[in-house]
């Protein structure tokens, strides 16, 4: 004979034979709950299975203060829940790693262009005029200031100001042909 599951838990001993009965009583309506709330029938079932599961497992230690149905219909409800936040958690996640892979693959890619870049300046450099080449190093790459070239290379500041100018123009030029 079936005992009346709608009564309080803490009166009904769970032992196997109880335990099938409130498995096939209440299966479909905990079922029905996380499919209800999800419409994904896999996790569903997962969800169902793993109410069960804990069920059977705590069974020695649960103290229920309401219907069983109420309990798993309840516990159907709080998976849920969890399921839900879990899944937004890991979406958040994914969604930061994808986030880190882009700037990953744009910082890579950003190298790659500057490396290049710089290599065609380089070359570009090498084909400027000696003087204009060495006023225009002495001035970016060493940052030395005009006065300081001039008396340097014993040339006017305003020869200094003209070899900066015509690097700067030529360099400019040149580059804008190349392209990315």
């Amino acid at each position: 004979m079936r005992n009346d599951y709608t009564t309080d838990i803490s009166t009904i001993k769970i032992d196997e034979d109880s335990f099938v009965d409130i498995y096939n009583l209440y299966w479909e309506k905990v079922f029905s709950v996380c499919y209800a709330n999800l419409g994904d029938e896999e996790p569903a079932k997962g969800m169902v299975q793993e109410i069960f599961k804990s069920l059977w497992e705590r069974k020695d230690q649960l103290e229920i203060t309401q219907s069983v149905e109420r309990y798993l219909l309840r516990s159907a409800k709080l998976k849920v829940f969890e399921y839900i936040r879990n899944k937004k958690i890991r979406e958040q996640h994914h969604e930061s790693i994808a986030a880190r892979q882009v700037q990953a693959v744009n910082y890579t890619e950003n190298e790659v262009m500057l490396s290049s870049l710089s290599d065609r300046l380089r070359s570009l450099i090498e084909t400027l005029p000696g003087q204009c080449r060495k006023v225009f190093r002495m001035s970016r790459e060493d940052g030395l200031s005009n006065k300081e070239i001039a008396s340097a290379l014993f040339i006017s500041e305003r020869a200094v100001e003209y070899h900066i100018t015509k690097a700067v123009t030529s360099l400019k030029s040149r580059l804008t042909e190349y392209s990315f």
